[in-house]
Order: structure tokens, then sequence, then C-alpha cells
């Protein structure tokens, strides 16, 4: 659960924007307009605290999948995905749950701050929950230790610390927002085929589902990244055999197994991107590492979201069709 204690504070003046977009108005907004709003917020909360905003949009996208993956937690209306409840925003004692007034939020231990010199602290303006946030992260500072044990306070859960700083790799390393792109995870010049399969009936290890697609090719055959992200497992699974793991930036896991071997300087924390070969198709698994040829080469590719408690898997295929189709295009 996250914990706040009050903080009384003059609003500085660089957090001001000149343009103000309300949750009422975004709808209007392109996908480039979107990213060009959310980085001027970032970059002023950069600027107030000295964290690279990165880390902010990094918080926003996990908050954002977080979002997506739990029916608890509403959509976001406005440009930041960061969500307090009422009650945290304007104190639990305090009667009026729409209360937008500094003073009698911070006297009932509320943490909403104004974040953009209107005089209100409103739950619902995107410039006051993201000052709100950047001000919780600057008591513990901006070395990256401090950034990680801030992000444990306020998550109280190692994962989160974890797909946060990971999200903020990948955000640094091709500094832009929009990573929208995606890839099939073979190449269409290469032999292969492929079918619905997830939830299908698996014996080997025990009566388990089947939690992906098997996209069936030669021995070989390159393996893509589908996305942008951050490898986050690579190594052996007696299920899977040799296998890559790679989060992206809306807390997906995408699970590549089976593989024969793994792309040269592959390694755990790699920064990869749609069509980033990562390994080759293979035959591997079903028992101790090593193990090959217990059935014909495929790649089997998984989709797991995790939702802040525990993570699931979901069918990819129709997402491969698109991506598939997205490639032909291309």
């Amino acid at each position: 659960m996250k914990t706040f204690k009050p903080i009384f504070f003059l609003l500085p003046l660089l957090f001001i924007l000149p343009l103000h977009f309300s949750a009422e108005n975004t709808d209007d907004l392109s996908p480039e307009e979107i990213y060009h709003e959310r980085m001027a917020l970032y970059l002023k909360a950069e600027t107030m605290t000295q964290i690279p905003w990165y880390y902010y949009a990094a918080v926003d996208s996990y908050e954002r999948g977080l979002r997506r993956a739990r029916k608890d937690l509403p959509e976001e209306e406005g440009l930041i995905a960061i969500y307090y409840t009422p009650e945290e925003w304007v104190g639990a004692q305090n009667p009026d749950l729409d209360d937008t007034n500094p003073t009698s939020i911070a006297m009932f231990g509320g943490i909403g701050l104004d974040g953009n010199g209107d005089g209100k602290a409103d739950i619902t303006d995107d410039e006051d929950v993201l000052y709100t946030f950047s001000q919780h992260m600057d008591k513990y500072g901006a070395k990256e230790e401090d950034i990680k044990i801030a992000l444990w306070d306020y998550y109280q859960r190692d994962k989160a610390v974890e797909l946060v700083t990971g999200h903020a790799k990948v955000y640094k390393e091709f500094n832009t927002l929009d990573l929208s792109d995606r890839s099939f995870p073979v190449p269409l010049r290469y032999n292969y085929s492929y079918r619905s399969t997830w939830g299908d009936g698996r014996g080997w290890g025990g009566r388990r589902i089947h939690e992906g697609t098997d996209i069936f090719a030669d021995h070989g055959t390159p393996v893509k990244s589908t996305t942008y992200g951050i490898v986050e497992l690579k190594g052996w699974n007696k299920y899977g055999g040799w296998r890559v793991g790679i989060r992206d930036i809306n807390n997906v896991y995408h699970y590549y197994a089976h593989l024969s071997s793994f792309e040269k300087n592959m390694e755990r924390g790699t920064i990869v991107e749609p069509g980033t070969v990562i390994g080759y198709v293979g035959s591997s698994g079903y028992g101790k590492p090593g193990t090959q040829g217990k059935f014909p080469p495929h790649l089997h590719y998984g989709m797991y979201r995790d939702n802040g408690l525990i993570e699931w898997s979901f069918d990819p295929y129709p997402r491969l069709r698109a991506w598939e189709k997205q490639d032909r295009k291309k």
C-alpha cells in the first residue's frame, strides 16, 4: 500500500505549463500531440527534481499498464496515468472526496498538491497529479539507488521497481515516447506456419494448458523481438528449453521458447527493438539443460500481463496476425 505524510510547499513556478490540457480535451489530440504534451510534463518534473524524464515516463507507462490489466482501476482520462484514490488525494478523514483546496487537503493528511498554480489540487488535473508524484520522488534524491528506494517505498513491491527501472532504460535508449511499433517474430521470407494453439492441453510435466502460439519453422530460422523492451530472462527452462523473455513498456512479458541458440551479445538487460534478432528456432526443452529433438522445430511465443499483483498469460494469436499483416505492408 502507498503511504504518505502531509507535505507543505510553495509551488515552484518552473512547473507551470504555458498550455493546460485537461481530461476533457485530450480526446481531440493526435498521438503525436499526446506524446509531445506528455514529454513536456515529464521535462518539467525533471527540471523540478533533477530526476531524469525517463523515470517519470516509466512510472506513467507502468501505471497505464496496470489500468489495462485490472478491472478495479479506472481507465485514465487525461495524459497522465498515475493513479491516486480520492481518499489518498484528499485525506481519509476528509468529508469531501471532491475537495480541491490545498489547505484543507493538507489539514486532513491528503497528498494532493497544486501543480499548475491555479489554486486547486485537482485529482483530474495532469499537472497536479504528476507534480504530486514528483514531490514523493524528490524526497529521496536523484541518484539511481535513491530513485529505486523511492519507487520501492511507493509501490512496496520489488517487481514494480524492476519493471519501472527497466522501462526507464528503454525510454532512455530510444529517447522518445513513441515506442508503439511492433514486428512479427520470424522474417516473412522464411518458411513458417502457425495457427491458434493457446489453451490447448499439454501433458509433459503434468496436465497444463498451452500458454502461447507455436510458429513452426526450419531449424535455425532467426527469431526477432516483436517489441521495444528489455531482456528480463535468458537461459534454460525445462518446459521451454533455451528461451528469452522480454518485457515491454506496457508491462507485458514476451516469451520466446525452444530456441536452438541465442544471438551473440543477447544478455539479460539488453535493450531491443522490433526486428532485433534475439535467437534461432530450435527444438530444445522438455528435459534437463541441453535436451533437444523431442518435437519438431518451432518457436513458442507467449505473452504475459503483469497487473501489479500477479502475472497471467493471454492469447497472442490475434496480435501475431496483426503484426504479420503490418510487416507485409512494410
